[in-house]
C-alpha cells in the first residue's frame, strides 16, 4: 500500500488536516493496523517538500493548532497516473513459501513438516477471515474475500507441492 499516494487521493477529495486523513485512512485502508500519526505528518512533510501538497496556515481549534493540507496540480497528476496504472500482477515467481521448501530440501530437513505447519496457519487465518466476512461491514467483507482467495491459492500450491515432493527433492539435490 502506498501511503503517500493514498493520502494524495484523500486530499484530492477535499483539503484536510492530518488528523482527519489518518482517521479516514484507518477506517478504509489499514484494517487492524492504524497508521501512526508520525508517519502521517512525515509523509505530508515530504509531499509538501516535493510540491505535491501545500500546508495551510495553522488553524486554532480545540486542541493543538492544525494545518489544512491541499493537493497541488503536481500531486493530482501523480495521483491520477498512479490510479490509472494497473497493479503489477502478483505473486512474483519467487515466494517465501517456495524458498523455504527448497531450502529445507537442500539442507536435508523436513519440508513436509514446514508445509503442514504452513497449511495449519493458512487454515486458521481463513477461519478468522470467514468470521470477519460474515459479521463485518461490506469493506471488511470485500477485504476478507480478497485474502481468502489468496489463501486458497496458497493451499492449492501446498497440496500440489506435497504431491510432487519426491520429484522436487530430486531436482533440488541434483
Amino acid at each position: 500500500m502506498s501511503v503517500p499516494l493514498t493520502l494524495l487521493g484523500l486530499l484530492e477529495r477535499e483539503p484536510s488536516h492530518g488528523y482527519d486523513l489518518k482517521r479516514v485512512y484507518d477506517a478504509f485502508f489499514n484494517r487492524g493496523k492504524p497508521l501512526p500519526y508520525g508517519q502521517v505528518y512525515t509523509t505530508l512533510g515530504r509531499l509538501a517538500r516535493d510540491g505535491k501538497v501545500i500546508a495551510g496556515e495553522a488553524e486554532p481549534g480545540v486542541g493543538p493548532e492544525r494545518k489544512r493540507y491541499v493537493i497541488t496540480e503536481a500531486g493530482a497528476t501523480e495521483f491520477e497516473t498512479w490510479l490509472t496504472e494497473p497493479v503489477a500482477p502478483e505473486p512474483n515467481l519467487q515466494t517465501v513459501l517456495f524458498t523455504k521448501v527448497v531450502l529445507a530440501l537442500m539442507l536435508g530437513r523436513d519440508a513436509q513438516q514446514y508445509l503442514d505447519t504452513q497449511r495449519a496457519a493458512h487454515l486458521e487465518r481463513m477461519h478468522e477471515l470467514t468470521k470477519l466476512r460474515r459479521s463485518g461491514p461490506i469493506i471488511d467483507a470485500l477485504l476478507a474475500d480478497h485474502g481468502l482467495f489468496h489463501l486458497e491459492a496458497d493451499l492449492r500450491w501446498i497440496e500440489l507441492t506435497t504431491a510432487r515432493m519426491d520429484t522436487l527433492a530430486a531436482a533440488v539435490r541434483a
